[in-house]
């Protein structure tokens, strides 16, 4: 039986971190940790464990996707409801919003509209800084794979994030309805 408390020290903090840096705040990031832990138990039971860090970091960047892909389509239910357009909204458009902050949010949506796995190897190889290997290990996939998708998971982002980048964003005056 495995020493979770030892393992938690040692691996959950890489596994919080990847969850975080993908959904953008502590309780999705903690949800996503807490799912990924528990598959972990029940893969523990089913097989030998070679490492803990990978399994945990891979299991809560695919809880983290799943929950990006999530807000997508509520999101989109959201926006599908009759009338939202005449619903004002009364906050201000905060112009001192960094553009690291505005880019960091267009590539959480943004990943949750790609498919899993080049989501999964573009996390792994962007954002943790593993290498095409690495990335294929973790994955259980060949080097030549785990290219493929971090190359396409590029090149789809980039469609979508100039896509944002491209859309024009209604100022609070122009989201008023004429009197």
């Amino acid at each position: 039986m495995p020493d979770w408390r030892e393992i938690l020290e040692a691996d959950g903090p890489a596994a919080w971190r990847a969850a975080y840096r993908l959904v953008g705040n502590r309780a999705d990031a903690d949800e996503c940790f807490q799912d990924a832990c528990v598959a972990a138990v029940e893969v523990a039971r089913r097989e030998d464990v070679r490492s803990w860090r990978a399994l945990l970091v891979r299991l809560a960047t695919a809880r983290a996707v799943d929950r990006l892909r999530a807000r997508v389509r509520q999101r989109a239910a959201v926006e599908a409801a009759e009338g939202w357009r005449q619903v004002e909204d009364p906050s201000p458009t905060p112009a001192d919003v960094a553009f690291e902050r505005e880019l960091a949010g267009s590539l959480r949506d943004a990943l949750g509209r790609i498919p899993a796995r080049q989501a999964e190897a573009f996390c792994l190889h962007g954002l943790e800084g593993l290498g095409y290997r690495d990335v294929a290990r973790r994955m259980g996939v060949s080097v030549g794979l785990a290219g493929v998708l971090i190359h396409r998971a590029r090149g789809r982002l980039q469609a979508l994030l100039r896509a944002y980048q491209t859309t024009p964003q209604p100022t609070p005056a122009a989201r008023k309805e004429p009197s």
